[in-house]
């Protein structure tokens, strides 16, 4: 993947929807919450005002309606500002 995120922007792997509740019920797509977490394949160099704080490998939490939707081989991704990130886990 050739994809290089400008500025302080993050592109983000997000982590599979759950298939199972925690007592073995199946969840059907039409129930399947958003995933609120992911990982970082790429960040830019940040600007000159903001330190990056995140990098590539990081586990990130972000809010429900985050960055914008995009996709990549066949593979979707999230690109977002960092300042959209809630944490780091």
């Amino acid at each position: 993947m050739n994809v290089k995120p400008l500025s302080d922007r993050v592109l983000i792997l997000p982590n599979p929807a759950e298939e199972k509740t925690a007592g073995g019920l199946i969840i059907p797509d039409t129930a399947k919450e958003k995933p609120l977490a992911g990982k970082v394949v790429a960040a830019g160099p940040g600007t000159s005002e903001i330190k990056m704080e995140v990098k590539v490998g990081d586990q990130v939490l972000y809010g429900k309606y985050a960055g914008q939707e995009i996709q990549i081989d066949g593979e979707n991704y999230l690109i977002m500002k960092q300042s959209d990130i809630l944490a780091i886990i």
